[in-house]
């Protein structure tokens, strides 16, 4: 097996992979899609809301601004806490506090202050909510690290896809990171993924095996 690559631009990375099957590039891609752990608000608590926007959306919008990801928290099934609040090592919190004071003012995801630095949105230009005069948003938002399986706001790609060159018997690789982790760091987790899956098969044949 091997991988050549094409070209990289900010959350994007292109690259060659041969000498691999058809089912090796498609587990890799839906691996990507799907498997590879990244933050996303998942939990809010709305302390104050006279906006037109009801709680559960405003919350659902929250949760889809994709967000850092820091590879130092547990995923929530892993903790230790078992805990379903969670605690500093498998959450991170966010808060948010505007009021309107002119005729109408937007409240965008720059105004979401992390606690931890390292887990912040990608973007301070995402759109929440339009605000008009004297209207007030009060919140405080919750992160954890969940995969694309369980919701499409923890997948960590916006694009990956491949094409099959049958001359070459290449697979030319397009991933597009949302900003939550960087592309190279999807492509490496998502190899690293297939290896255990793989390893943990092997294992599971050789008790067939032995019994």
């Amino acid at each position: 097996m091997d991988i050549k690559l094409l070209s990289r631009e900010q959350d994007t990375v292109r690259f060659v992979l041969s000498d691999a099957s058809s089912a090796f590039a498609n587990g890799l891609r839906r691996i990507m899609i799907s498997e590879i752990p990244v933050m996303a608000i998942d939990d809010v608590m709305i302390l104050e809301n006279n906006s037109v926007m009801y709680d559960e959306i405003l919350a659902h919008r929250l949760g889809l601004i994709p967000v850092t990801t820091d590879s130092s928290y547990n995923l929530p099934e892993d903790c230790t806490c078992k805990s379903e609040l969670g605690c500093e090592k498998c959450r991170a919190s966010f808060s948010l506090e505007v009021e309107a004071t002119d005729p109408a003012e937007v409240v965008y995801s720059a105004h979401l202050k992390p606690e931890d630095p390292d887990v912040r949105p990608v973007s301070d230009k995402i759109p929440i909510v339009k605000l008009a005069q004297g209207q007030k948003i009060k919140l405080e938002a919750y992160a954890r690290l969940g995969r694309g399986r369980s919701h499409a706001k923890w997948q960590a790609v916006s694009a990956a896809t491949y094409s099959y060159d049958p001359k070459a018997k290449t697979y030319s690789f397009l991933v597009e990171s949302t900003g939550t982790i960087s592309p190279e760091k999807i492509v490496l987790e998502a190899a690293r993924i297939i290896n255990a899956k793989t390893l943990g098969f092997e294992e599971a044949l050789g008790g067939i095996g032995e019994s």
